[in-house]
């Protein structure tokens, strides 16, 4: 899994937010549109773009966008 292609990915699953403001730093559970709606894309995204599964309470548990891509990684 590619850090940059992760980071567009993750990025495009916001509608508002510019994408250049999400970085490996980001907390994005601080960002103003950060949703439980956009939390189940960013799931599904891993899931068709990643073959993986993560769960709603792994996702939670993520601070940064790194976090995630951790999480991700290491499944």
């Amino acid at each position: 899994m590619n850090k940059e292609e992760f980071l567009e990915n993750f990025a495009n699953q916001f509608d508002d937010t510019d994408p250049s403001e999400i970085t490996f730093d980001t907390r994005f559970h601080e960002l103003d549109e950060w949703s439980s709606l956009i939390g189940m894309s960013m799931i599904a995204m891993v899931k068709v773009s990643y073959n993986k599964t993560i769960s709603g309470a792994e996702l939670r548990s993520c601070i940064t966008v790194e976090d995630v891509y951790k999480l991700i990684s290491l499944k």
